[in-house]
């Protein structure tokens, strides 16, 4: 099987043919020689390579650890497919006529002979250390964050100093002396996941919209293929990252550098698995050479203080800064996910203007924009401009909640760990599936759904999980996990493994997601279906609900692992409270009906006015007959807590007109201060209520209700809201037409005029912002401190960081903190960063209100 891969020796003559037999497109170089003096080959690909130096280009490095040959072997293999294939792709041609390809496909040539000739899971290279122990990690041994060791027998030995190796010195070398690199990618196994640079620290870069978006759209590459989907993780908190690797050289020199890690075997079945790593990683290595343009000095300007404007719950507008260039117009993507593609198929704008309003979006919906610039002539882009994300607001007579289960109710169980199973809940991660260790493990989350009405009608419903770490899912293409609802009357123990795994499930959510879909550094989320929703509605009474969350649970033989880690958020491996698992529940309540009789009624003709009667029509000189109805809302709950779902006026005839001409009757909702003939001619109309009443509709002496659409529903609340009788007149629509009018029932009878409202108590406005907001520096962090308004419906305090602008909304940044505390802690915000906070308190519904900001600015020295 191994005889399949290249060799590096086979690898260096393929490359000595490519250039004999494509001059133009190719040439190779030795950039150095390794210890046991290989060279270090490096080739170059572009159309009319003799000016390769003079276009933007992408730097790919393979195989830096011995031991992972995906590497060679995907460099190799797109060599290969770029060369045969660029005088018939037109995609191919164009984009080595404008980008250039650096390739090194074996950067530790001596480590990767001795793993396939001598020990396969070799890792370093093949340094004599002078102590009996050999190799150096060539991925700890560039400069940026180098951290030197003494072990030299560890796998991850870094080296008596930074470059002390000739392959790192020689990719410094080359990388320092070509400006022209804008993106670099590093291959290597295992774990079907990008990670793009950092800084060693976790607060958002200018950069990192694009790190993210072109793994998201190589990921979207990949899945076109194979169906596989990578993870997108930048890593640890600070103290955990890797130090000392190529990706961060790379990045400090202003390249936007990328690791994507293949694949769950360092060195798989070639036919079966290999292959599909290399078929589904050519189309994603093509896109992003094609990209390398749109980070070079030639590229438009990245775009400023993209924000939102403004939303409600099915609009946002956009907006942000340009300077004036009639050839610059912008591309707008919309996500629903974050770390998702931007390509045509989200691409929801394109427009010269510096605003832009989306349309029919869905409330209580979570929504990632992303920007850059395109210049009309040349075609080029720019780098993306920071993602902003909004959640739009919820309907008027919505309520949301997200829930999180409480520590002690949530962690795994596993078959070979009976007597620490208790252990395993609220502490590190959710390791759910199967290995040698743990034998089979399930996860466990219970909600407490105390903040749910027992009487709510649940709209939407979300799971969300994040998977810390897919590396022990060592199968391709092997298990599948689900989440189950499980009956909870057959659990009296959490942590009892075998009543966890007994358990009696009521239903399996949505779709279980196979192996190779499996991702890290991206939330997983189940959307629930009608019958989901109607299961959670039927739980609303237990107050409870218990999940099972299962992989597989057998390996195939010789196979030790098939396990993922989810993250709980608690311990030394969670990534922090806000990555613990949550279900997000949207829901309205029943609402309450209330009729309101007329409080007056009048029939207004052009010379009198008749009290107690409803008529509508046409005198005998032709003049409008107007029905005036007028209703007291003071039986309504206070108006800042209600809110109107539906309202309807009821009303009969007790005649009908003569005429066999088409009379239609319409009613307005209409602001009078006085009551006359003239006033009502000249009368401002607020909104038509319902349908038109026809003729024919007229002579069934039927009850007809005027249904309040969206608006007029609004404008009733308004008239309460400022304590006035709501008016409302009747006419006809019809002209040139003598003595027809209709009577209506109107008062002291059973079809008396009646308003109809149907109506939820639920808080409209934000209630009061926090006073007093401060930021000092303690302990090495900064610390906000508030005070807190004094309110019944004060639920918490939502604290937003932003490096870029002030936040406008509670997800506008990074999410700090969110509770009933008066202060909190940015644990991993860096002193030496200038940024916004914003804090926004909020209620039971929830309402957000208008955010305090403070700015912090790091000392000048």
């Amino acid at each position: 099987m191994k005889q399949q891969y290249k060799s590096y020796q086979q690898t260096c003559d393929f490359l000595q043919e490519c250039v004999k037999k494509y001059p133009d497109i190719i040439t190779i170089q030795s950039i150095g020689k390794t210890h046991e003096n290989r060279d270090i080959m490096l080739a170059t690909i572009s159309l009319n390579v003799e000016n390769a130096d003079l276009k933007p280009a992408m730097l790919y490095t393979g195989t830096i650890h011995a031991r992972e040959w995906i590497g060679n072997e995907l460099a190799v293999s797109f060599i290969d497919y770029l060369l045969s294939n660029y005088s018939t792709n037109p995609k191919i041609l164009k984009t080595l006529t404008k980008n250039t390809l650096y390739i090194v496909p074996c950067l530790n040539p001596d480590g990767f002979e001795y793993s396939r000739t001598h020990f396969s899971f070799w890792r370093k290279n093949r340094r004599d250390n002078g102590d009996g122990t050999f190799g150096v990690d060539l991925n700890r041994n560039f400069s940026v964050g180098y951290q030197k060791s003494k072990d030299t027998a560890s796998n991850v030995y870094s080296g008596p100093k930074p470059f002390s190796e000739p392959e790192t010195k020689a990719m410094k070398n080359f990388v320092d002396s070509k400006d022209n690199i804008t993106i670099a990618l590093d291959y290597h196994s295992q774990g079907n996941v990008f990670f793009p640079a950092h800084k060693f620290n976790h607060e958002s870069e200018i950069d990192g919209t694009d790190l993210n978006t072109i793994c998201a759209n190589m990921n979207y590459e990949i899945h076109k293929v194979t169906g596989r989907k990578y993870g997108i993780h930048r890593g640890k908190p600070p103290t955990k990252l890797i130090s000392g690797s190529g990706r961060e050289y790379y990045y400090s020199k202003g390249i936007i550098a990328v690791v994507v890690e293949v694949g769950t075997r360092n060195i798989p079945d070639f036919m079966q698995n290999m292959k599909e790593s290399i078929d589904e990683n050519i189309p994603a290595l093509l896109k992003t050479l094609g990209e390398a343009q749109n980070y070079s000095k030639q590229a438009p300007k990245r775009v400023n203080n993209f924000h939102i404007e403004s939303y409600t719950s099915k609009e946002v507008t956009l907006s942000w800064d340009y300077e004036c260039n009639k050839d610059i117009y912008f591309q707008i993507f919309r996500n629903i996910e974050n770390k998702e593609a931007c390509n045509e198929s989200n691409l929801v704008c394109e427009t010269y203007n510096t605003t832009f309003t989306d349309i029919q979006l869905q409330s209580g919906t979570g929504y990632y924009y992303y920007i850059r610039a395109v210049n009309n002539l040349t075609k080029v882009k720019s780098p993306f401009a920071p993602k902003t994300k909004i959640k739009t607001l919820l309907e008027p007579d919505e309520f949301s909640k997200t829930i999180f289960p409480a520590p002690k109710e949530v962690g795994y169980v596993a078959s070979k760990l009976l007597e620490t199973n208790r252990k395993h809940f609220g502490l590190n991660s959710l390791f759910i599936g199967v290995n040698e260790t743990k034998g089979t493990s399930y996860g466990v989350m219970q909600f407490n759904l105390d903040s749910i009405p027992k009487d709510a009608i649940i709209k939407d419903v979300r799971i969300s999980l994040y998977p810390l770490n897919r590396v022990n899912a060592k199968i391709e293409k092997y298990g599948e996990w689900s989440i189950s609802f499980v009956d909870i009357q057959s659990v009296s123990e959490l942590s009892d493994y075998e009543q966890i795994e007994n358990a009696k499930i009521i239903e399996t959510l949505g779709q279980t997601i196979p192996s190779e879909q499996l991702t890290q550094g991206k939330w997983s989320h189940w959307d629930f279906n009608e019958s989901e929703r109607t299961i959670l509605q039927s739980h609303l009474n237990d107050g409870k609900l218990l999940f099972k969350i299962a992989g597989p649970t057998k390996l195939p033989q010789g196979r030790d692992s098939q396990m993922m880690m989810f993250d709980l958020g608690y311990g030394n491996f969670g990534g922090g409270l806000h990555y613990r698992p949550s279900i997000d529940i949207k829901y309205t309540i029943p609402s309450t009906q209330l009729t309101i009789e007329a409080t007056k009624t009048l029939s207004v003709y052009k010379d009198k006015i008749e009290e107690d009667n409803l008529t509508c029509g046409f005198d005998k000189n032709n003049n409008k007959i107007y029905g005036l109805m007028e209703f007291n809302l003071s039986s309504l709950p206070d108006a800042n807590e209600t809110i109107i779902t539906d309202s309807y006026i009821q009303i009969k005839n007790k005649s009908a007109t003569k005429t066999k001409q088409d009379i239609r009757y319409n009613v307005e909702f209409v602001d009078l201060e006085d009551i006359s003939y003239e006033s009502i001619q000249n009368r401002d109309r607020i909104e038509f209520i319902g349908y038109e009443v026809s003729r024919a509709d007229l002579q069934k002496k039927k009850t007809h209700k005027f249904i309040f659409d969206y608006y007029s529903r609004l404008a009733l609340e308004d008239v309460h809201k400022v304590d006035k009788n709501a008016k409302f007149i009747i006419k006809p629509t019809s002209s040139d037409i003598k003595n027809h009018s209709v009577d209506w029932h109107c008062t002291n009878d059973k079809h008396s005029v009646k308003l109809i409202v149907n109506y939820i108590n639920r808080r409209k406005e934000p209630i009061k912002q926090v006073t007093n907001l401060k930021l000092t520096k303690e302990k090495n962090q900064l610390k906000l401190t508030w005070t807190n308004p004094t309110c019944d419906d004060f639920k918490g305090a939502f604290v937003v960081r932003n490096r870029f602008h002030k936040p406008k909304n509670h997800l506008d940044g990074d999410k700090i903190y969110a509770g009933r505390d008066n202060y909190t802690y940015d644990d991993f915000g860096s002193l030496d960063i200038d940024k916004y906070y914003g804090v926004f308190t909020y209620d039971n519904v929830p309402n957000y209100s208008e955010p305090v900001i403070i700015e912090y600015k790091k000392d000048k020295k």
